[in-house]
């Protein structure tokens, strides 16, 4: 069981998926690119299984305008003979003859299917630890930002998916912004604003109409793993009031990801948000670390204990 797109960048990569079978499940249009690519792969598609319900998923594609149909309908011919479920959802995948039989829900059903893979992707969320290391204000879908990208913390900028999941055109477009307005020239900015509405409407539909349902708070059993580093399990923390408290408890968010994949998981089915966040964002070497203070000692010689 893996992440869809970690699934994808692997098999991307170079690990043989030709002939595997390979369930993919979760929501958003993610889904569809990553079985398209794993099919191109040589892998077999069982399913390609939407969350989100069917009505929803038709509201969007009015919504997405012709390019983004004619998108997806380029996917969907490249998968043309492998089922499309939508309103059905993974709730187990259990070990079986060297394989796996998935359970998904299908409204008020249950079905089965054997794989080899199952991957998973659950729509996506911003990576906001540089925001919040800096102490920009945060709101409900990522960075708040004004008309012209700035943040609340002044002279810094934010575009793209820290400011809510959009896709591409709303990252380009964003940042286009940032840059002039940053340079001074706000008038060329502003003669884009016309384009970042319509990239906004597009990004409000997406994250609407593949928001998560409430039924998939139920699937984590009390003993599923949340903190894969600590292997912490949802049992252990269900019964704390904060991200905080459950981290000196348990130490779930505290190990190599720094809660990168256990606090979006928690956020979904405790409400938390992690406020802390600490500096280097990603593993930096000693040698960057050093250069920021300045080499005030030889590199092969130990300085004297004091």
């Amino acid at each position: 069981v893996l992440g869809a797109g970690g699934l994808q960048a692997i098999a991307k990569s170079g690990m043989p998926v030709d002939g595997k079978r390979v369930v993919v499940a979760g929501s958003g249009p993610l889904l569809l690119a990553v079985a398209a690519t794993l099919a191109k792969l040589g892998a077999r598609i069982e399913l390609v299984a939407e969350q989100a319900a069917w009505g929803r998923v038709a509201r969007f594609g009015l919504a997405a305008g012709w390019g983004k149909i004619r998108e997806a309908a380029a996917l969907k011919w490249r998968l043309r003979g492998v089922p499309y479920r939508m309103g059905c959802w993974p709730v187990e995948a259990q070990e079986r003859d060297g394989g796996l039989r998935v359970t998904l829900r299908e409204w008020n059903a249950l079905r089965q299917v054997e794989c080899d893979y199952l991957a998973c992707g659950f729509f996506l969320v911003p990576n906001l630890e540089l925001p919040m290391l800096l102490g920009c204000r945060l709101q409900a879908d990522g960075v708040a930002a004004n008309e012209w990208q700035e943040t609340s913390v002044a002279n810094i900028y934010g575009a793209g998916e820290v400011t809510g999941i959009g896709g591409l055109e709303k990252s380009l477009i964003e940042g286009e912004i940032a840059g002039l307005a940053a340079s001074g020239d706000r008038g060329a900015a502003e003669r884009l604003f016309g384009a970042r509405a319509r990239a906004w409407r597009f990004a409000a539909a997406l994250r609407g109409a593949f928001a998560l349902r409430e039924e998939l708070r139920e699937i984590a059993t009390d003993d599923a793993i949340v903190c894969r580093c600590e292997d912490v399990t949802v049992g252990r923390v269900r019964g704390y009031s904060s991200m905080r408290e459950a981290k000196l408890q348990t130490r779930c968010g505290m190990g190599p990801c720094q809660g990168r994949v256990c606090g979006a998981a928690c956020e979904f089915l405790f409400g938390w948000r992690d406020g802390s966040v600490r500096a280097p964002i990603f593993p930096v070497g000693v040698g960057a670390l050093r250069a920021m203070v300045g080499d005030a000692h030889p590199t092969n010689e130990i300085p004297p204990r004091s």
